[in-house]
């Protein structure tokens, strides 16, 4: 589905020759992203820009069945593309299990039993502390370094011309530079019923929409990937935003 932006003037404007291609919450659906890069490599091949960057708002792991390949998947992609990887709170709940072992059992509840899957192990929610500290160890060392490490090097934002990258959100009324990262991950409601204009335009994820969300102050491009099959990318090039 073809979604185009809506908005009066002055539009958000990136850099001119350059195209970003954005993707969030695909929460292990690796064949949904391979459907989105093959997108992606069909609109390069049919029209280059100058130079192209491929935006990625987090959310990569949990719930959906194949966290393990879409992490190869992406990590494979940021070898032959121009990459940029922003931090989910999805990431930073395993990041923080993998650093105090007693919260794998509300990781669980959130998602965290498919990636375990993923990587060929399985538990149950009812566990000791002495069984939660070896099952963390177990998954670390099932798990490639490579994984790991792209998970714990990940970035809370990214800006490019008009354009502010985020995995939830902002709070109103607080510039972007002095932003809490909690916010940046896990915030909904101050934001979304927010009308303000928050400095940049803020293209975000975090929230399942049923169809990509192009707003005056904001576009949500989660669409529910691993509950609904739908993976969306948002193409914006100068002041043209396109949902796919």
């Amino acid at each position: 589905m073809l979604t185009s932006a809506t908005q009066s003037s002055p539009r958000p404007r990136l850099p001119n020759g350059v195209r970003i291609y954005a993707l969030s919450d695909i929460h292990g659906c690796a064949h949904l992203l391979e459907q989105m890069f093959a997108v992606i490599d069909a609109d390069m091949s049919n029209s280059r820009p100058y130079r192209a960057i491929e935006v990625f708002l987090g959310d990569y792991i949990d719930r959906g069945p194949d966290s393990r390949r879409t992490l190869d998947l992406l990590i494979r992609r940021s070898r032959r593309r121009n990459t940029v990887f922003l931090k989910g709170n999805h990431e930073a709940y395993f990041t923080s299990v993998l650093d105090d072992p007693s919260r794998v059992s509300d990781w669980f509840g959130f998602g965290g039993l498919q990636t375990m899957m993923s990587y060929g192990l399985s538990a149950s929610p009812d566990l000791s502390k002495d069984q939660q500290s070896d099952l963390v160890r177990e998954l670390a060392s099932a798990m490639p370094p490579q994984h790991i490490a792209f998970l714990r090097q990940l970035r809370p934002t990214f800006t490019c011309g008009d354009f502010f990258f985020v995995h939830a959100g902002v709070r109103p009324g607080v510039p972007l530079s002095e932003q809490r990262e909690s916010d940046l991950l896990w915030i909904r409601d101050e934001f979304l019923q927010s009308k303000k204009r928050f400095g940049k335009y803020v293209v975000h994820g975090h929230t399942p929409v049923r169809q990509a969300e192009l707003l005056e102050n904001r576009a949500n491009i989660d669409t529910g990937a691993y509950a609904t099959g739908n993976l969306t990318l948002l193409s914006i090039q100068g002041n043209s935003m396109l949902a796919i």
